[in-house]
């Protein structure tokens, strides 16, 4: 599977509800995902949060079923300011300072790309490295390390 990367720093971003939207925005623009994209991540995110406290860091991996993808993608964002997400693991929200919202079409390709996924953010370097490269620097990391 060969995913669309996404990338975008400094997005000025309120809140969890305005993140999503953008989220879509973007991905329907693309024509990455369909339009029942957008009630789909919302509902996923109610059920599901994404909210991941790492040892250092936060994160949100937004994602939803694959019917709802057009080609797969994964999108990047780091926000001028974090984003409070439900936490997936335990009441309450986490503070997130880097988004990546997935778009898969196989959902067998949905649980290789998270465990790859999650098996990155386990290094602190990498994840400090993700938040405080430049926009070059920041798109060299991550096709280098997360092109799936």
């Amino acid at each position: 599977m060969s995913s669309e990367i996404l990338i975008e720093t400094d997005v000025n971003l309120h809140d969890f509800n305005d993140t999503l939207d953008y989220i879509v925005e973007r991905l329907i623009g693309e024509k990455l995902v369909k339009p029942s994209y957008h009630q789909a991540i919302f509902e996923r995110e109610k059920n599901f949060p994404t909210g991941i406290a790492l040892e250092k860091h936060a994160v949100a991996i937004p994602h939803c079923e694959a019917e709802h993808a057009l080609k797969p993608a994964i999108y990047f964002i780091r926000p001028t300011k974090s984003v409070a997400f439900n936490r997936a693991d335990e009441e309450g929200t986490i503070n997130a300072e880097l988004i990546i919202a997935l778009v898969v079409t196989d959902p067998k390709e949905q649980l290789k790309v998270l465990r790859i996924l999650f098996g990155k953010l386990q290094d602190d370097e990498f994840v400090t490295s993700l938040l405080t490269a430049d926009d070059d620097e920041l798109t060299t990391l991550i096709h280098q390390n997360l092109t799936f």
